[in-house]
């Protein structure tokens, strides 16, 4: 198996389970400071847009390197 292959597929299974673990840690993190529905909500969204920028940069990344 080519390195970089193998490389880009730990980085992208590592970054799955560090996004799950996070999402673990923000769910207690709500809960045990009684954050309530909508601060919770709150704790998501920004965790979420931290996900959305990293899956825009791979596409972007992508589209620079296919040229276009």
């Amino acid at each position: 198996m080519d390195p970089a292959v193998f490389e880009e597929w730990m980085m992208t299974g590592l970054v799955t389970i560090l996004i799950i673990f996070m999402g673990f840690i923000v769910w207690d993190l709500a809960k045990k400071s009684k954050a309530g529905k909508f601060g919770t909500f709150i704790l998501f969204f920004v965790l979420g847009l931290g996900i959305l920028a990293f899956i825009i940069k791979s596409v972007v990344i992508a589209y620079i390197e296919n040229g276009s």
